[in-house]
């Protein structure tokens, strides 16, 4: 192995020496790819600047018994450890090696180059890498060069990864750095493509462009131009000009620096049409050469295009299921707005704006629903809905769920869709691209079929992992019941009160109508207990927040006003309130009803919101006054979402007999990130995958175990995220509770992992 390589040496088969990054780039410059020239420092430079400078001595003095959940311990730790890599001397040998590949580059002097990390970890999951590992850009002479190269090596000790190395139990001489040198491109126009929608999984490339370096669009500084490109008959399906009025522009002396645009520039297309389609034949190539989809970064120097960086796209379901006729004049529509593509499928319509003061008769069958947001109350109305747009939202908000479950398309996070759109007007609403165009009858047409069918037309391996399906939508529960899952993790009530009772709880009461409330209740429970028996449904009793209950009828006189209801006065803190303790035992008379009078014994009851054991012990007093007391056919769950509960999951464990983590809001609380917000969201803050979420989800699990509970999920993580998934199965989730369209990607994720798990095991056996 030699200490510094050429990048054109290299291919991705010497990853464990050069780094993905690295491996990449020399695969494509061999393939004939156009690749900035550069070379690699492999991993043998890594362990020779380590050993000239005694660096394993620092590290593990540093780690030694450190304290991995004390964040000024990991600081401390880190610190140390970067200093004396920054302050530990290159290898002279070495370093005239650097030196004299670097004036290579330059034809005798010494370019502008980016320094980048391309790190190797034998034996450690890649993805806990990700974003650790520092870049510097315009690096411009020897000494700098040096000091970069240096922070790349160290940037390896950065305390989230200290913290997951030493509670993992992995050595740190397994960790390598390579880093690679590379000459700096002065884009004129930079961008990101995909070889495939991935969102939709159609055949479509997509690029996304903008003027100036990349970084700025990398970033999510400046909204790109994009470009939907037919892969196979290469003509472009549609373009989304953006507005951008600056650029990153490379400085005098190698800084970056921000320029504004000219103002004939400022709204015009970024690529030339013959542009779009070279860059889409070089994406199309890559992909024929690795024989994958593949995310690719690009730049264009000189109206020369390079590729700057080729990843394979890892979260792909592969199991896509719907049949596309795609027409010529795609290109020439009119996109009104765009958003985030929330629930596939197209749909064309009238527009309905909505406002919380109008009354959702407003809402015909067929309409376009569009609205700032939805709320739990607005259900009837859209079910009636042909598609829905809302300006805010993320994947896991309300309209994006609720349009899910309906199978209808659902654009969230539009920003301006209630002003741009008009009542009345005629549209097209794209839910997998995130667009809604002017204009009836779509050009696109998709065909779906309904989950379950989708489903029982396709084999599904049998997993140890139980997988369950959430409902929300009663009249859907005969559909889903086909689906191969072993019952309903989460049925959500708020559905039942939005479409059997459509009054305030406590209104109903008060007026003497408890048992109405109780009887519609129950058949709304036992419609999807009847469909799914004997397979088990964990029904959530209510879990409105004050602004949603404040909507229903009669509402208004019970409700509170609060600043922000997500964290406010709902789940188990209202059930042991004294003003909605009536209500509250109302739901469970249903469920009581259900049970007994219908012969539904296979109804179980969640608890949503648990913040307290005090709280749980209440509730269960209050169920055994009723009637409802556990047994072996008559199971109670939490929901496992706020952190309390991860703290204190073995005290929680002695008075349940499941826990099921509701990730969603777990990922909220913890990150203190809104889940609805759009803006948060594109900026990773809301992410299962997120370190943290992990551990608090590992903590519940080993927790509630040692106690014999077993624990479910029922958010979007393990869908949305295959590695999300694996990580759960790895960490011994019992079951997984899905939306009915993701059931079936979900449980191949779930059978992969579940086979990598057992291989590793019998490797394992056999080594020994």
């Amino acid at each position: 192995m030699k200490g510094i390589m050429s990048i054109k040496d290299l291919g991705v088969n010497d990853i464990p020496i050069a780094g993905g990054k690295a491996a990449n780039l020399g695969e494509l410059t061999a393939a004939g790819f156009d690749v900035p020239p550069g070379f690699v420092l492999t991993t043998e430079s890594y362990d020779e600047f380590l050993e000239h400078n005694n660096l394993k001595t620092v590290i593990s003095e540093s780690i030694e018994d450190i304290d991995v959940d004390s964040d000024v311990a990991l600081q401390e730790a880190s610190a140390k450890i970067r200093n004396a890599f920054e302050e530990g001397e290159i290898p002279k040998n070495l370093e005239s090696q650097i030196l004299a590949e670097y004036k290579k580059l330059g034809k005798g002097k010494y370019p502008l180059v980016a320094v980048r990390s391309s790190a190797t970890a034998e034996d450690l999951p890649t993805a806990s890498f990700a974003g650790q590992q520092d870049t510097y850009l315009n690096v411009s002479e020897p000494s700098s060069l040096l000091i970069c190269i240096k922070k790349c090596w160290s940037s390896l000790f950065t305390p989230r990864a200290i913290s997951y190395r030493v509670s993992k139990e992995f050595e740190h001489d397994k960790v390598k750095l390579a880093v690679v040198i590379q000459r700096m491109i002065n884009s004129e126009k930079s961008g990101i493509m995909f070889t495939v929608d991935p969102n939709s999984e159609l055949p479509h490339i997509i690029i996304e462009a903008g003027y100036g370096l990349g970084e700025a669009l990398v970033g999510g500084k400046v909204t790109p131009d994009t470009y939907v490109v037919d892969k196979f008959h290469r003509n472009v399906l549609n373009k989304r000009i953006s507005t951008q009025t600056w650029k990153l522009v490379r400085g005098e002396s190698g800084e970056c620096l921000r320029e504004e645009i000219a103002n004939d520039q400022v709204k015009s297309q970024k690529l030339t049409d013959a542009q779009i389609e070279e860059v889409a034949d070089i994406g199309n190539r890559i992909e024929m050469h690795y024989n994958r989809p593949m995310d690719i970064e690009w730049a264009i120097e000189d109206n020369h295009v390079y590729v700057v960086q080729a990843r394979p796209i890892t979260t792909l379901s592969k199991q896509t299921k719907q049949e596309t006729v795609e027409e010529s004049e795609e290109s020439g529509r009119t996109i009104l707005v765009r958003g985030l593509g929330a629930s596939p499928g197209n749909a064309s319509g009238k527009v309905k704006i909505y406002d919380e003061n109008m009354s959702l008769d407003v809402v015909k069958k067929g309409d376009i629903l569009v609205t700032q947001m939805t709320t739990p109350d607005m259900v009837p109305a859209m079910t009636r809905a042909a598609a829905i747009v809302t300006d805010e939202g993320g994947m896991t908000c309300h309209a994006a769920i609720v349009a899910r479950e309906l199978g209808i398309p659902c654009v969230v996070g539009a920003t301006e869709a209630t002003n741009v759109l008009k009542d009345g007007m005629e549209v097209t609403v794209h839910g997998q691209m995130g667009v809604v165009y002017e204009g009836g009858a779509p050009s696109v047409e998709v065909i779906t079929t309904s989950a379950a069918a989708t489903a029982v037309a396709v084999a599904v391996p049998v997993t140890a992992t139980k997988i369950m399906v959430n409902i929300g939508v009663p009249t859907k529960a005969a559909e889903y019941s086909e689906l191969p899952v072993q019952g309903v993790g989460l049925m959500r009530s708020e559905f039942l009160f939005t479409s059997h009772v459509q009054e305030h709880p406590c209104a109903l009461i008060e007026d003497g109508r408890e048992n109405e409330l109780i009887d519609k209740l129950a058949e709304g429970i036992a419609s999807v207990g009847r469909a799914f028996y004997p397979r088990p449904v964990v029904l959530r009793t209510s879990d409105f927040k004050t602004n949603e209950y404040h909507d229903m009828k009669g509402g208004a006189d019970y409700e509170p006003k609060e600043s922000n209801p997500m964290i406010g006065w709902r789940g188990c803190s209202r059930y042991v309130s004294e003003s909605y303790n009536k209500a509250f035992r109302a739901e469970l008379k249903a469920v009581k009803k259900a049970r007994d009078e219908m012969g539904l014994k296979n109804i179980w009851v969640m608890l949503p919101f648990v913040r307290t054991v005090d709280e749980v012990v209440e509730i269960e007093k209050m169920m055994n006054e009723v009637g409802l007391y556990r047994s072996k056919d008559f199971k109670l769950y939490l929901m496992a979402e706020v952190p309390a509960v991860v703290f204190m999951v073995e005290e929680f464990a002695e008075h349940c007999d499941a826990f099921s983590i509701g990730s969603n809001d777990l990922t909220q609380l913890v990150m203190g990130a809104d889940r609805d917000s759009d803006v948060l969201g594109k900026m990773g803050y809301f992410d299962e995958r997120n370190e943290a979420l992990k551990r608090a989800v590992k903590q519940i699990i080993d927790g509630a175990h040692k106690k014999g509970v077993t624990v479910s999920i029922c958010g979007q993580g393990p869908s949305v995220y295959p590695e999300f998934c694996e990580f759960l199965v790895r960490a011994g989730i019992d079951s997984i509770s899905l939306n009915p369209d993701t059931v079936v990607k979900t449980i191949n994720y779930v059978a992969a992992a579940e086979k990598r798990i057992i291989m590793e095991s019998v490797r394992k056996q056999l080594s020994q």
